[in-house]
């Protein structure tokens, strides 16, 4: 009978989608009790396709984290949302699009609008469905998304005040474009790629300049030569007749600047202010005009006579072949630099002057950096506190805007205000999951007890996309940090060791582990193989770990409640090896507790493992078999249950399992935490 009700495996497809939604059903997730909050917001995964590996690993450290604070009497508060996500989402659905022989710019915005909002809410319940199946102890009552009303409302009104304090304006200024998608981005999601290019000297009047871009001489205003570059010092202030690809002649003048460098080329550079920052701030110092003769097409516009249409790649060489027919082309050598790309499509940015809403960051960086200085927030790994100061000391002006159809449309934020109102334009996506903290838990209802939040735990390459937009925004508007502590965790890569993602094709869905081992194998052997901001090889093996450990667990349990029929005494100690069980248990209590208050799940896995197998399993149920007595079966019962609780945060769906079938009292994860 007793084998009937503990079977001899544990399979953990018998046991976790049903105990998942036992616990859902019960309220469990939900705070409770009068202790002090602990609050965590799940950083909203992308609402546009699957759960990746790197979830599983932050949704085991956060879940560890939280069921160890409810066990210890925390008012627990974890929620769930999911992020539009912006040309993340955009691009996606494109692609979709394309599938079916369509494209956005044959749709209206509206059904283009309709169409991505329909393909989001299918995949975010998809990927709702996948935290649940990884033991994610969220409040789903609380469940949020970053275009729900309340929340859109709430972005609104940070716009409006910070446009009230003068800290938003619209400018045309030169911004990072992509032809490809046909939208802007802000500095943050420019990445840079080394490339080897032709680089091109070319005589300009009575000088040579050396560039990469001779398609966009058209645009060309001025030659600029460092103050102290002593050749072309007679020339400074002077006007100068240029011959162009297109036969035509034109008057720049000289300038000196500083950025110009003797070393570079000829030291004499051509400034095209529409088409390089660095040109535009030049042009800026000096007064110059900016033209830009680049369309967002990415084709060169009417200025530019014969090569007008051609897109940028086409042109730059048939523009240089023009300049060697007129016996301006000087030399050709190639180049090797750093190009700027738009981190989706990795093609090159084009620089733009546009007009476009901006956020002026340096009075909130400010206040950033004071609390940061001061401790209000701290971070794990603590080299963090540095690399944030040092990039909020030098942040520039952040550019909201985005020309894409799929977010939260600029139009709303004031449509009273004529210039707001005619906007076409979205918030940058980060504008508004910048705000995710505060927003969410106004739009439940408790952000007065509930913020700030306690802990977020996120991936390191979010520390300035996601983490200080969140510190700027939250300090502006609630007054104080939106969280005391950033764990930063590092990036799970395959087993060559390159870092996983969509476009190379060697993510891992966690959910294919997952029924391979089991949720707790995958959880477990995430945990061990983790440390803060570190790499992490796919830990296979070390997965295989944590299935033998959670049937380890199993079969422990199973052993002992078969002993029940044999009679139980008092849980007393009655040998060195008992009493020894009693100090490793309570020893085992704190270790946990305080490698979990500080984040290092590794060790914390590990001493769970040593305890439970290396003593438990190995050398206590060994000898208890050897010398049996009914006070210490009931200590090794008492003993066992214990473990249970400490292993709890970290094996959720097999502890519990378990416990159920062993029959100790109450729910497992709502119970105390051994001497709290």
């Amino acid at each position: 009978m007793q084998e009937q009700e503990f079977p001899k495996a544990y399979v953990a497809a018998d046991h976790e989608a049903e105990r998942y939604a036992a616990w859902e059903a019960a309220g469990c997730f939900a705070p409770a009790g009068d202790g002090e909050p602990f609050t965590v917001v799940l950083p909203p995964p992308n609402a546009n396709g699957n759960l990746h590996l790197g979830h599983a690993l932050e949704v085991a450290m956060t879940d560890s984290l939280v069921r160890f604070q409810r066990m210890r009497g925390k008012r627990v508060l974890w929620v769930p949302g999911a992020d539009h996500a912006g040309i993340e989402t955009q691009v996606v659905f494109e692609k979709q699009l394309e599938k079916e022989g369509l494209s956005r710019f044959g749709m209206e915005r509206e059904a283009f609008y309709q169409r991505t909002w329909d393909f989001t809410q299918h995949n975010r319940g998809n990927m709702e469905d996948q935290l649940r199946k990884l033991g994610a102890s969220l409040d789903w009552r609380a469940n949020r998304f970053t275009l729900d009303d309340a929340v859109v409302e709430q972005v609104y009104e940070t716009f409006r005040r910070l446009r009230a304090d003068g800290l938003i304006y619209r400018g045309e200024r030169i911004v990072n474009y992509s032809t490809k998608y046909r939208t802007a981005y802000s500095d943050l999601e420019v990445d840079y790629e080394e490339r080897t290019d032709t680089l091109y000297t070319i005589q300009y009047g009575p000088l040579q300049i050396a560039t990469v871009r001779p398609e966009v001489q058209f645009a060309d205003v001025a030659v600029a030569v460092h103050p102290e570059d002593s050749r072309y010092t007679e020339l400074v202030g002077t006007e100068i007749e240029v011959l162009m690809a297109d036969g035509k002649t034109r008057s720049l003048r000289v300038i000196a600047d500083a950025f110009a460098k003797p070393e570079f080329g000829t030291g004499a550079l051509k400034v095209s202010p529409g088409h390089d920052p660095n040109d535009y701030e030049m042009a800026q110092r000096h007064s110059l005009p900016v033209v830009s003769v680049v369309d967002f097409a990415g084709r060169l516009t009417q200025e530019c006579g014969e090569f007008a249409g051609m897109k940028v790649a086409e042109a730059r060489p048939k523009v240089a072949e023009k300049l060697r027919e007129l016996g301006l082309l000087v030399k050709e050598e190639p180049y090797t630099h750093s190009v700027a790309v738009d981190y989706k499509g990795r093609q090159p940015i084009e620089p733009m002057v546009m007009p476009q809403w901006f956020v002026k960051v340096e009075p909130l960086a400010k206040r950033a950096i004071a609390a940061i200085e001061s401790g209000e927030v701290t971070f794990t790994p603590d080299g963090y506190k540095t690399i944030l100061l040092n990039w909020l000391a030098g942040l520039r002006d952040w550019n909201i805007s985005r020309q894409i159809a799929w977010g939260i449309p600029i139009a709303g934020a004031d449509p009273a205000d004529p210039e707001v109102a005619a906007d076409p334009d979205t918030f940058d996506t980060w504008f508004s999951s910048g705000q995710w903290p505060y927003v969410t838990l106004e739009a439940i209802g408790v952000r007065g007890s509930h913020y700030p939040t306690n802990v977020l735990v996120t991936g390191r390459d979010l520390v300035f996309l996601w983490v200080t937009r969140m510190l700027l925004l939250g300090l502006y508007t609630q007054g104080s940090v939106p969280f005391r502590h950033v764990f930063f965790h590092g990036m799970l890569l395959d087993k060559q060791g390159k870092k996983m993602s969509k476009s190379k094709g060697n993510v891992i869905s966690p959910l294919e582990l997952t029924e391979k081992y089991g949720t707790d194998a995958v959880r477990f052997g995430l945990l061990i193989g983790a440390s803060a901001a570190s790499d992490i090889p796919l830990p296979e093996e070390k997965i295989v770990g944590g299935r033998n450990f959670a049937n380890k667990l199993w079969n422990v349990g199973r052993f002992i409640a078969m002993q029940v029929e044999e009679g139980l005494g008092e849980a007393v100690a009655e040998t060195e090896l008992d009493r020894e069980a009693m100090v490793l248990r309570d020893q085992l209590a704190r270790e946990v507790a305080d490698h979990l208050e500080h984040f290092r799940f590794s060790l914390a896995a590990q001493a769970v493992h040593e305890f439970a197998w290396g003593f438990v399993a190995d050398r206590y149920v060994e000898d208890i078999k050897a010398n049996p007595s009914p006070n210490r079966r009931a200590l090794l019962r008492e003993i066992y249950r214990d473990t249970l609780k400490l292993a709890h945060p970290l094996l959720p769906f097999v502890t519990s399992a378990v416990w159920d079938r062993m029959g100790y009292e109450g729910e497992l994860m709502l119970q105390p935490w051994l001497n709290a």
